[in-house]
């Protein structure tokens, strides 16, 4: 008999630890400058190679540097001029679960989850919100652009639109997810001449003023 339970407790206890494993990222390429900040950790330190990225670890990229770091299935790439921290990374037996937060810069995240595992997969901005399971996508702090998939895109009234691969959405502080149709039309629409005011030629500065402006911190 004690045998038997002890077997049962042993079997019970890996299971519970297959339940939810935490998982960490791996610097697979960079260049330029790229530190990281470990959480508790009181300064910068360079980054490498195979360095690992644990949770709540800041990982920050100088004015040419440039960072690729897989994730489970899920590969990120941190453009230039970029901050960022991963608020959640944990696997269960049927999905991966991550939680990207971006403080400035610029993300593409490339979500390939094997079949019959699924990876949610979520971008926080102070201005915005891109939540995913499987795609791949540019963000910013406040413009997506979906290249496959469908991203649900969330601004400050907190109404989601579903973008999906070749449409584009941006938000702001006060405003929300603009529709993915509209935002391909202003695209088409030729830009205001400089000097110019109006409210088409305000939305045209604030859609590309994030991508194009360097961000300081």
């Amino acid at each position: 008999m004690k045998k038997v339970l002890f077997v049962v407790f042993v079997t019970c206890a890996g299971l519970a630890a297959f339940a939810q494993n935490t998982m960490t990222g791996i610097i697979r390429e960079l260049t330029g400058e790229v530190e990281l900040k470990p959480a508790g950790a009181s300064s910068f330190t360079t980054a490498r190679v195979g360095s690992v990225v644990e949770k709540n670890t800041i990982v920050s990229t100088g004015f040419k540097g440039m960072a690729v770091i897989a994730v489970g299935s899920s590969t990120i790439t941190v453009k230039p001029l970029t901050r960022l921290s991963l608020a959640e990374i944990q696997q269960n037996s049927s999905a991966e679960n991550l939680n990207l937060n971006l403080q400035a810069g610029r993300v593409r995240v490339d979500v390939k989850p094997p079949e019959g595992t699924r990876t949610n997969f979520t971008v926080q901005s102070p201005s915005a919100t891109a939540s995913v399971r499987g795609t791949s996508f540019d963000f910013d702090l406040k413009n997506v652009k979906v290249f496959e998939g469908t991203v649900s895109f969330t601004g400050a009234n907190g109404i989601s639109v579903p973008v999906t691969g070749g449409f584009s959405s941006y938000a702001g502080n006060t405003i929300g997810a603009v529709n993915p149709y509209e935002a391909k039309k202003q695209e088409l629409e030729p830009l205001p001449p400089i000097g110019t005011t109006g409210s088409a030629g305000a939305m045209a500065v604030e859609s590309k003023g994030s991508i194009d402006i360097q961000i300081e911190y």
